[in-house]
């Protein structure tokens, strides 16, 4: 992954409606999204020229901005196509897109019914979330005691940036330790993902995953849930403790970033990168490149 600073490349941003150079796509500091966190985003991963599930990322950011009760001034239509565009405005044909929409500096407060809803869309070069040599074997999560909140409490099924500052924090304390990310359990004592990510087991043959009722319901999640099933696994969608985590024969963790990657430890117990894992990672890879292909033969 380039060390380039983030805010300082050569390229384009959709802001707006319209395309800024990049170093000039910039927000004041008087922001609402900045001060209160009331800003929604997606991440999108470009596999040879094809968005990979672009419509239901897109209708995910307008749900998540209808939760915060923010109105996207676009249309679906329009914001697919900017994800395109600003792709190949930046010659990005393998890589990732940041569809973003946040409150801007019109009022100041709590209260933000005046403030205007700005949508800007990046996409840049990025590969593997993980180093491969890292991957292969599987990455190591630190159990937190932060835990993922009730659903009364936190707009937890919206992709909100405020709800990620938890996650910051936990990872930060297990890369601390030498870990490559965190294991969260939620409010009850289950477990629920990482940091970024949707958790899936395998005991026994059988592929369990956590019910998304306080966590985000992954786009990568329901794929590989409806992969597994299509080519003959039992998968079943429950409640996990703990306990029963640090008993299975594979751990993997699902997303747009991470795609499918194995677990190699959680804490002080280690797991083995096993045939389920890797027949889901390899089916992943050739339907997000095979979605790819229907582009260009479209």
């Amino acid at each position: 992954m380039s060390l380039l600073p983030y805010d300082d490349r050569d390229g384009e941003i959709w802001f707006d409606g319209a395309f800024t150079p990049w170093r000039d796509a910039k927000v004041h500091v008087v922001c609402h999204g900045l001060h209160y966190g009331s800003a929604v985003f997606e991440g999108e991963r470009i596999y040879e020229g094809k968005i990979f599930k672009l419509e239901e990322h897109t209708d995910r950011l307008f749900k998540s901005a209808e939760i915060l009760g923010m109105e996207i001034p676009f249309t679906a239509d329009q914001i697919n196509q900017a994800c395109y565009d600003a792709c190949t405005r930046n010659g990005i044909v393998n890589g990732y897109v940041r569809p973003i929409a946040w409150r801007g500096s019109e009022e100041m407060g709590i209260s933000a019914q005046r403030t205007k809803t700005h949508v800007a869309i990046a996409a840049w070069e990025w590969p593997s979330y993980f180093p491969k040599e890292i991957r292969e074997k599987g990455i190591g999560l630190k159990t937190t005691y932060w835990k993922k909140p009730a659903p009364d409490t936190a707009p937890c099924f919206a992709k909100a940036s405020g709800l990620y500052m938890l996650n910051t924090i936990a990872k930060h304390d297990a890369e601390a330790e030498g870990f490559q990310d965190v294991l969260m359990h939620d409010y009850r004592g289950y477990v629920a993902e990482t940091s970024g990510a949707n958790l899936f087991m395998v005991k026994d043959g059988v592929i369990y995953t956590p019910i998304a009722d306080c966590f985000l319901n992954g786009i990568t999640r329901a794929t590989i849930i409806d992969m597994a099933r299509e080519y003959g696994y039992t998968l079943e969608e429950k409640h996990i403790m703990p306990d029963e985590l640090m008993e299975a024969d594979e751990i993997f963790i699902t997303g747009t970033a991470v795609e499918v990657t194995p677990i190699g430890r959680i804490d002080d117990t280690p797991f083995t990168v096993g045939p389920v894992t890797k027949d889901l990672m390899a089916r992943y890879s050739a339907l997000t490149h095979a979605h790819a292909k229907e582009k260009e033969s479209a």
